[in-house]
């Protein structure tokens, strides 16, 4: 790289920092004359960077907001701190922002050097979240595979992957990707599968060595209004073993707060509602009523009933066996 290549990309670094930079005291850091560094600014000024000069003794530059995003130079620190960030996201509930971060890491993590990509590796590594489980444990998605993905899925580039279903079933998959959804604490692939010429969508944590073809291809249209809807009807129709419906003696509000989203509420009057859950396993229910607080009735699901009668002698013989 040019020794003026190396000095624009310093320029472009200091300016970032978005305080203003007397004249001088800019030309000084970059070691050229103001002359310089009035030509470089130019330059900066016709690739798109909206850099704002004042005149005068105290005279200087400022790059400022434009109306579009200019290219962004970050130093090794501020790169590992960004790829950090975004693999954090990604997680996110936030409707958006797990998918604009993968977008993003797609984007940066290719072009970042080996050095780089060590640190990360060793922060992930090392770090562990303190965050508060939900009535499953979260899925591990290798965020490798979410960056292969999400490239295939902007570059319209057929996937081949390894498959394993809920079944234990393993397969080889030739599809055509659309899009990443993140819902209910998993990611899902949505795209159009080649050998069951139909949608189809995939849990990330059930997939693995997914590698583009080289194969270019025309998106299909989809028969969902987009990718979340057809993966939020794909789960409204997974059948669930046990439907749950209690009685709660408290109000609706007061019992959202304290369960949470992952039930139905619906209110019966200003002392009582209806808790509903279409669930796999009886811990969660269980769980949730200890949590609500409040007195309740079973109105279904008999296993529930017998899962409480049992932890309740096993609790009632963990306090006897405590007591002085």
């Amino acid at each position: 790289m040019s020794g003026t290549s190396v000095r624009m990309l310093r320029l472009l670094s200091l300016l970032q920092t978005h305080r203003f930079w007397p004249g001088e005291e800019l030309a000084e850091r970059l070691g050229v004359s103001v002359r310089t560094l009035r030509r470089d600014v130019d330059r900066l000024r016709e690739l798109g960077y909206p850099v704002r000069a004042q005149r005068g003794v105290a005279g200087g530059y400022q790059l400022t907001a434009g109306a579009a995003l200019p290219p962004l130079v970050l130093d090794d620190d501020e790169a590992v701190a960004l790829a950090l960030g975004l693999q954090s996201t990604a997680q996110s509930t936030v409707a958006g922002i797990a998918e604009s971060s993968v977008r993003t890491l797609a984007t940066l993590l290719p072009v970042m050097p080996p050095r780089l990509r060590r640190r990360i590796d060793a922060v992930r590594a090392m770090t562990l979240s303190a965050e508060t489980p939900g009535p499953e444990p979260i899925p591990e998605t290798d965020p490798d595979v979410l960056v292969v993905l999400a490239q295939a899925c902007r570059d319209t580039e057929r996937l081949e992957f390894d498959y394993c279903d809920a079944d234990g079933r393993a397969s080889a998959r030739r599809v055509e990707p659309l899009r990443l959804v993140s819902a209910r604490r998993r990611w899902y692939l949505v795209c159009y599968d080649l050998d069951r010429h139909d949608w189809r969508s995939f849990r990330l944590d059930r997939l693995s060595r997914p590698h583009p073809t080289g194969i270019r291809f025309r998106p299909r249209d989809l028969p969902a209004e987009d990718a979340a809807a057809f993966i939020r009807r794909q789960l409204d129709n997974v059948p669930r073993p046990y439907e749950i419906e209690v009685l709660l003696h408290t109000d609706a509000d007061t019992a959202a707060r304290r369960i949470g989203r992952w039930a139905t509420l619906e209110p019966v009057d200003d002392e009582h509602c209806v808790l509903r859950m279409s669930v796999d396993q009886m811990h969660w229910p269980a769980t949730a009523l200890g949590l609500a607080g409040v007195e309740f009735t079973i109105r279904s699901a008999p296993e529930l009933t017998a899962m409480l009668a049992e932890w309740s002698e096993r609790f009632a013989r963990a306090v006897a066996r405590g007591r002085p």
